[in-house]
C-alpha cells in the first residue's frame, strides 16, 4: 500500500530503490542489477550525478549511450534484459507523473536473439564435471545443475521443484515455468526421466511439498558452478543458465528433431530454439576446423582447379 511521491524534484536513484523495495515479482534480482548498472554508468560518464539526478535531467541521449554502455559490459542477451528492467522503472515513474517524458522512447537495445553467445558443456566436459569433487561442496548445488543439465531446467524453475512435480509410476517430471506461468499456454512443461535421473532426485518423502533442491540464493549457486566448473578444469565462462543452452545443443546434436527440443525447454514456438540450431552448425564448423592442415601436393593446374572448386562448395 505504499504511495511513491510524486514529487519531480526527488531524487531518481531513491525513487528506484524505493520501487524496489515494494517489488515482489520474480525478477526482482535483474531490476536491481538495472540500478546498479545505472549507478555505474553515471559515475563513469555522468560523475555529476553520481549520487544523485532528478528525473527530467535523464534524456534520450543520456539513454542512448546508456544503452551503448550496457552492451559493452554485458554478454548474450544480458543488455536488452536489463534495459528492458530499467524501462519499467522509467514507465512507473512516468504512469505516476514523476516523470513527463519518456527518454527511452526510440532508444532500442538491439540484439540478435538467434545466436547462442554463451558457452556451453560438451558430454565429455559434463562427464568431467561429474565425476569431479572437492572439499566443502554443496551437494544440492550439485544434484540440481546436473538435473538442469539433463533435463534443460532454469535455475528459478529447479529451485522451487517439490516432490509434487514428480509422478514417480510414469516417470515424469511435470512444472509449470516461472517464467511464463499466467500469460502462456504453454506453460507447462513434462519431461521423461530415466532411472539415473530419478536416482539424482531420491525417493520421495512423506510430505510432497517438501523441495528436492535446498538452494542458496542464485548468486552463490553460480559462483559454486564456477568454482566446480575450474575444479574439473574446464576453461569456459559457465553460469547456472549455460546448462539449459548445454542441454538443448547436446540433444540437437545427438539427433534430436527441432519440436521435440522445443517441447522439452517449454517454448511456444520454434522462434527461440532456432538459435541452437545455429549453434550446432557452428559447432560442427569448429569440430572440422579442429583437423590438422590437409596439405596435397599436385600440379598447378589442377591446384587451381581443386581450390576454385572448394571455394565453391564451401560458400
Amino acid at each position: 500500500g505504499y504511495r511513491l511521491k510524486k514529487d519531480r524534484n526527488i531524487n531518481f536513484l531513491d525513487y528506484y530503490q524505493a520501487y524496489i523495495d515494494s517489488y515482489t515479482k520474480k525478477d526482482l534480482r535483474m531490476i536491481k542489477i538495472a540500478l546498479n548498472r545505472f549507478k555505474d554508468f553515471l559515475k563513469e560518464q555522468y560523475p555529476l550525478y553520481e549520487f544523485g539526478i532528478k528525473p527530467d535531467l535523464i534524456t534520450k541521449d543520456m539513454m542512448e549511450r546508456f544503452v551503448e554502455y550496457l552492451q559493452s559490459r554485458s554478454v548474450g542477451e544480458g543488455a536488452k534484459s536489463i534495459y528492458q528492467r530499467f524501462k519499467k522503472v522509467v514507465r512507473y515513474a512516468i504512469d505516476h507523473e514523476v516523470m513527463l517524458k519518456d527518454p527511452c522512447k526510440g532508444v532500442v537495445c538491439m540484439v540478435d536473439e538467434q545466436i547462442l553467445r554463451k558457452d556451453v558443456l560438451s558430454l565429455d566436459e559434463i562427464q568431467s564435471l561429474i565425476q569431479c569433487h572437492y572439499d566443502n561442496e554443496n551437494p544440492n548445488v550439485r544434484r540440481a545443475f546436473i538435473l538442469c543439465l539433463y533435463c534443460g531446467l532454469r535455475f528459478c524453475d529447479v529451485k522451487d521443484l517439490t516432490y509434487k512435480n514428480i509422478d514417480y509410476t510414469n516417470h515424469l517430471l511435470k512444472f509449470e515455468q516461472n517464467k511464463t506461468k499466467g500469460h502462456s499456454a504453454n506453460s507447462g512443461v513434462v519431461i521423461p526421466l530415466n532411472d539415473g535421473l530419478l536416482s539424482l532426485i531420491g525417493e520421495a518423502p512423506e510430505d510432497l511439498d517438501t523441495s528436492i533442491f535446498n538452494l542458496p540464493t542464485y548468486e552463490s549457486c553460480c559462483k559454486s558452478v564456477k568454482r566446480w566448473v575450474k575444479r574439473a578444469g574446464i576453461n569456459k565462462h559457465i553460469s547456472w543458465h549455460c546448462a539449459r543452452h548445454s542441454f538443448a545443443v547436446n540433444i540437437l546434436n545427438n539427433g534430436a528433431n527441432i519440436k521435440t527440443v522445443a517441447s522439452l525447454l517449454g517454448h511456444s514456438g520454434l522462434k527461440h530454439t532456432e538459435k541452437y540450431t545455429r549453434a550446432v552448425d557452428k559447432l560442427k564448423s569448429e569440430a572440422i576446423n579442429s583437423l590438422p592442415e590437409l596439405k596435397i601436393k599436385m600440379k598447378n593446374e589442377l591446384k587451381n582447379i581443386f581450390l576454385i572448386h572448394y571455394i565453391y562448395i564451401s560458400t
